[in-house]
């Protein structure tokens, strides 16, 4: 199996407790049946994989492969910041089914990228030939990244490492991936605002997506990649500009009063980064997702604000790419749009 088309990297909806809510992710894993998406990848960053217990990591993978059997791709995110915990993990997704895993670079001890080549990635990949093995380079949230070079290196050693997913924000360096590497292999968004980019440069030829919006939006997200690939452009284009208000609130950035102890009021950046923004979302369209378990929490007014216009926008000038929602969940999304209670109960 060859990674390419779009991958929904699903949130992990939770109840009023905090408990996982299964029915919820059921639920969602039906929408993006329906919608003609080519995979889904549970416990990811989107999946709050740092704040589900081991326990509850392998039950939502044992879901979503329950779910998806024959009908969608599973990717499983089964890395962390030890290899042995890593290993242990995809012994069970691939006991259940998993075509493939991702596996982050290994954040908080910083492994050199030599040292992620072979006592991390190499490991895996020798250990299970038969599943596909989709290193994960993100730095920001890792604090290291899996060298291009080393990527080179791996993907001659193990035929089943033959994708990768980028979120660096580097368009030079996934050129230099696609020039390394070939084009038997993939590269796969990480950032759902370069998706486009990613697939239409002429020197990067991006293979499909790993997106945190087609949570929300996976129909939309789908055609555009397929429309890509089509050569269809114009298409794809239209669905781009149509869905570009929620590609870019993955992350919302917003200036937050401060009050220090002496009494004076500063401005703070605060950056809800992924998935506070999303959660948001789906809660206020009527979607399956609770909020974000601690220590990320709910955002300001001023961020909710944020997410609210951007999902305004879509609804006053392409509301075809959000009426899925009211069809499958049963809601009406303009009315929970234009409803200042529902999202007043999402902000601090």
């Amino acid at each position: 199996m060859r990674i390419t088309g779009t991958w929904t990297a699903l949130v992990s909806p939770v109840l009023e407790d905090f408990s996982l809510d299964r029915a919820g992710l059921e639920r969602n894993i039906g929408f993006q049946i329906q919608q003609g998406v080519t995979g889904v990848v549970p416990t990811g960053t989107t999946g709050e994989s740092p704040t589900l217990d081991w326990k509850e990591h392998n039950e939502v993978i044992d879901i979503v492969l329950d779910n998806c059997k024959g009908r969608l791709g599973v990717l499983a995110g089964t890395g962390s910041n030890s290899t042995a915990e890593t290993v242990e993990n995809t012994i069970r997704a691939a006991y259940n089914g998993a075509q493939g895993v991702l596996l982050v670079d290994c954040y908080y001890n910083g492994p050199s990228t030599q040292e992620l080549r072979d006592e991390y990635y190499g490991v895996v990949a020798s250990r299970f030939p038969e599943m596909i093995v989709v290193p994960y380079v993100i730095p920001g949230r890792s604090g290291t990244s899996l060298s291009v070079e080393d990527l080179a290196i791996l993907a001659q050693q193990y035929p089943n490492v033959s994708a990768v997913k980028e979120a660096t924000g580097n368009l030079e360096r996934m050129a230099y991936t696609r020039s390394l590497l070939g084009d038997e292999f993939s590269i796969i968004s990480g950032d759902d605002d370069l998706t486009y980019t990613m697939m239409t440069r002429s020197d990067i030829r991006a293979n499909g997506a790993i997106s945190v919006m087609s949570n929300v939006i996976p129909g939309a997200i789908s055609k555009m990649v397929k429309s890509i690939d089509d050569g269809d452009l114009a298409t794809a284009e239209k669905l781009r500009d149509a869905a570009a208000p929620l590609l870019g609130i993955v992350t919302v950035t917003v200036e937050n009063d401060r009050t220090l102890p002496n009494g004076n009021v500063v401005k703070v950046a605060d950056r809800y980064r992924n998935p506070v923004a999303v959660k948001t979302l789906m809660q206020g369209l009527g979607m399956s997702a609770g909020a974000c378990r601690r220590p990320l929490g709910r955002m300001t007014a001023a961020g909710v604000k944020v997410v609210r216009d951007a999902v305004k926008q879509v609804w006053q000038n392409n509301p075809e790419i959000l009426a899925p929602i009211s069809d499958f969940y049963g809601v009406d999304v303009e009315a929970r749009i234009n409803d200042n209670s529902v999202w007043s109960r999402f902000a601090l």
